[in-house]
């Protein structure tokens, strides 16, 4: 049950992002400057967390020796996650884009062939053990993806092409990019490293390519704003460091069981709740339907569900041959 409150508390502040992110799109902002200020920001808060923990050589270690690892798989699990996330809060409201981001609870679960038990390297008499999708799990996402559907269903004659280009398709590579990331980087350092330590270490291996947007927002919009150097600030201590290192320890704490590790991810369709609750409150949207609340009860029926049943024994292994 541990993991499970993890996750939902990360998604209580993860949906500080979406909220922030309209909010500063709203008044004007760059959606590079959003995007690059926040892992700007988070390289000295996550520093000083590993350096009061003791813990900032090993992950300098790590860099040196597998810097390219680092590099492919924190441009996935971070640039291609949080770059169309900020791109996308130009172009529709912060629940449209909180509820599109729950495609990624069926897209962890549909990962999960991708990876071995244990880790890549893991043999068994010649064979890699593959991990099969959890189809048990897999059913209770789909459930919370019908609640995330009634969730939108009033606002369905809105989305049209330019929509689905620059909302919905933006979200669904940062909802299947953020799942992989941080599965890969998670099998990669093999426990050698806390969740602090891996967010610390994918922060720093992604410098580059924010360094790039930022130069990018600049040339095109100048230095940001007051507003939007508080509010990314704002983003990087809620999202980027609570958020993040809470849903890593969750998925830490399952990381060999698919069906509660699908459990943990699931917890992210809580965004949608607390989304839609502080875009109430704070950007003044119009009340949620009777429609929107019958999905928002949907959702967390489906949280619970896979909170019960992720208790269940891991799912049993299949050996694959090494040839396939």
């Amino acid at each position: 049950m541990r993991p499970i409150l993890l996750g939902i508390a990360a998604a209580f502040f993860f949906g500080v992002t979406f909220l922030l992110n309209r909010s500063m799109d709203l008044a004007g902002g760059s959606w590079h400057w959003s995007a690059s200020l926040r892992f700007f920001y988070m390289v000295p808060l996550l520093g000083i967390i590993v350096w009061v923990r003791g813990n900032v050589r090993p992950v300098f270690q790590e860099l040196r020796s597998r810097f390219g690892v680092w590099f492919l798989w924190s441009s996935v699990g971070f640039v291609l996650f949080y770059a169309p996330i900020t791109y996308a809060a130009g172009f529709g409201e912060a629940w449209l884009l909180a509820s599109t981001w729950q495609i990624t609870i069926v897209a962890g679960s549909l990962l999960v062939p991708f990876f071995y038990d244990g880790n890549d390297k893991q043999e068994a008499k010649g064979k890699l053990i593959r991990q099969k999708i959890p189809f048990k799990g897999l059913g209770f996402s789909l459930l919370i993806l019908a609640g995330v559907g009634l969730v939108q269903f009033h606002d369905a004659n809105g989305v049209n092409l330019s929509l689905l280009l620059h909302v919905v398709l933006p979200v669904i590579v940062a909802a299947v990019a953020y799942p992989l990331g941080n599965r890969k980087m998670m099998i990669e350092t093999n426990k050698r490293l806390d969740a602090f330590q891996r967010a610390f270490g994918m922060t720093i291996a992604s410098l580059p390519w924010w360094i790039v947007l930022a130069v990018i927002g600049w040339v095109q919009s100048g230095p940001p704003t007051s507003g939007q150097l508080w509010q990314t600030f704002l983003v990087a201590v809620s999202s980027g460091v609570i958020a993040t290192v809470l849903f890593f320890q969750a998925t830490d704490l399952c990381s060999n069981d698919p069906v509660k590790l699908a459990g943990v991810e699931a917890t992210q369709s809580a965004e949608i709740v607390f989304v839609l609750l502080g875009e109430m409150w704070l950007l003044s949207v119009a009340t949620p339907t009777l429609l929107s609340l019958i999905g928002v009860a949907v959702i967390m029926i489906g949280m619970f569900l896979h909170s019960y049943f992720g208790k269940s024994k891991p799912i049993e292994k299949k050996p694959m041959n090494l040839a396939n």
